[in-house]
């Protein structure tokens, strides 16, 4: 038996379930087709317009439409598909965003650790070196004196300020060399 739109919609407001699977039989396949076009994939596709026909269901009290069926179907089809491809594109920029915050979290985090590391051994390394040689690294590279100015401070000649700033910098780096590579090597991987 054949029903107007007309007939067709004020039936499914009265919530007739043999018209509601008459209609879902006559256009689910076509509308299936429709969002395919849009989705690329045929769980989604289907998925749509189930929902599209679940909430023509859920809402049948509510249904307005003066015109065809069809065109009503296709509508909410289009519009549902639209809805999804604009919350997985939002879905997507979020987890794009989330995941650059994370791992820059995560290189900041390593930095930090990295440079927390490094300062200890550094201040650990100073701790071994002799007295003397310990001051005038310290004079020469936390206060940024010159040598001259740290032989005058210090009452020594100039060439003792080398000598003693050579074997600083020489058991500094024997002390630091395999930490030194590391850190090298994890900058270079970031």
């Amino acid at each position: 038996m054949e029903h107007s739109d007309s007939a067709i919609i004020a039936l499914l407001k009265e919530g007739d379930q043999r018209v509601f699977e008459q209609v879902f039989k006559t256009h689910f396949k076509n509308l299936h087709s429709y969002a395919y076009t849009f989705l690329k994939d045929d769980e989604l596709a289907e998925e749509v317009v189930q929902n599209v026909f679940c909430r023509i269901w859920e809402k049948r009290g509510q249904l307005k439409t003066d015109g065809s069926i069809k065109a009503y179907l296709y509508r909410a089809v289009h519009n549902e598909s639209l809805n999804y491809l604009k919350r997985e594109k939002v879905k997507a920029n979020f987890e794009v965003y989330y995941t650059g915050q994370m791992e820059q979290q995560e290189g900041e985090s390593a930095e930090k650790v990295m440079a927390t590391e490094l300062e200890q051994r550094i201040r650990q390394a100073l701790n071994e070196l002799p007295q003397q040689c310990r001051t005038i690294f310290q004079l020469s590279r936390f206060e940024q004196l010159k040598y001259q100015q740290i032989a005058d401070h210090m009452g020594l000649s100039v060439k003792t300020i080398e000598n003693q700033m050579g074997k600083a910098l020489k058991l500094m780096r024997a002390k630091l060399a395999e930490f030194l590579t590391l850190l090298f090597i994890l900058w270079i991987n970031r």
